[in-house]
């Protein structure tokens, strides 16, 4: 493996907000989500699935059920006394929430019920930990499986940007809309398509800062 390109890859890529009108055909989409299930998970479990939705109309549609919510949430903020935060949500935060909106392609990444032979037969007999554990678990196996997404998007000359706006405001609109089991966590949101911007590298932690070594 070339590692130099690999970290180009890397180092490469962008959270995209701004999207071509062209399309992004099946087959890509199924090389990346091929590459997104190849991701480490918690025993294997691979608590990971992903709604994608081509329609626009339909992207459209989970953007104002977003911006409802953050309408919604900027009246209550006013209401109970905190009218510039609430007109900060709208005006700042919300444009980020709802970026998505132009994007051909919108995956919707879950995070399944974690199980495996060790929770059925050790885990649970026992209560090693709370059910609220194992949520967790899901959510972090999803989250490795979305950065592999992201990175084969890039990869293949594609963009894409994950959001949690929509989860963090509009998550039971969304599961409803979406059709989406109730045992099923809604991670974030990932915008897809060919990038119409090429932002540039932001500034990143040096290593040494991030790095403590135990000898």
């Amino acid at each position: 493996m070339d590692f130099a390109a690999f970290k180009e890859i890397i180092h490469g890529r962008r959270s995209i907000r701004k999207f071509t009108e062209q399309d992004v055909s099946v087959e890509d989409i199924e090389d990346i989500i091929d590459c997104a299930r190849y991701a480490p998970s918690d025993t294997n479990s691979q608590t990971w699935e992903f709604v994608v939705v081509k329609n626009r109309e339909k992207i459209k549609d989970i953007e104002a059920m977003t911006w409802d919510a953050l309408n919604e949430k900027a009246a209550e903020a006013a209401a109970n006394g905190f009218e510039k935060e609430g007109r900060l949500l709208t005006r700042s935060f919300g444009p980020y929430a709802t970026a998505f909106s132009e994007a051909p392609v919108l995956i919707v990444c879950l995070a399944t019920p974690y199980q495996s032979k060790f929770r059925e037969k050790i885990f649970e007999p026992i209560r090693l930990v709370p059910d609220s554990v194992w949520e967790e678990e899901g959510i972090k196996s999803s989250c490795l499986a979305a950065q592999n997404l992201m990175l084969a998007a890039h990869a293949k000359g594609l963009a894409t940007c994950p959001m949690t706006g929509p989860v963090l405001l509009a998550s039971e609109r969304l599961r409803k809309y979406l059709d989406i089991e109730p045992d099923k966590q809604i991670n974030m949101v990932i915008a897809l398509g060919y990038p119409k911007e090429n932002p540039k590298k932001l500034p990143r932690k040096e290593v040494s800062e991030i790095t403590r070594y135990v000898l």
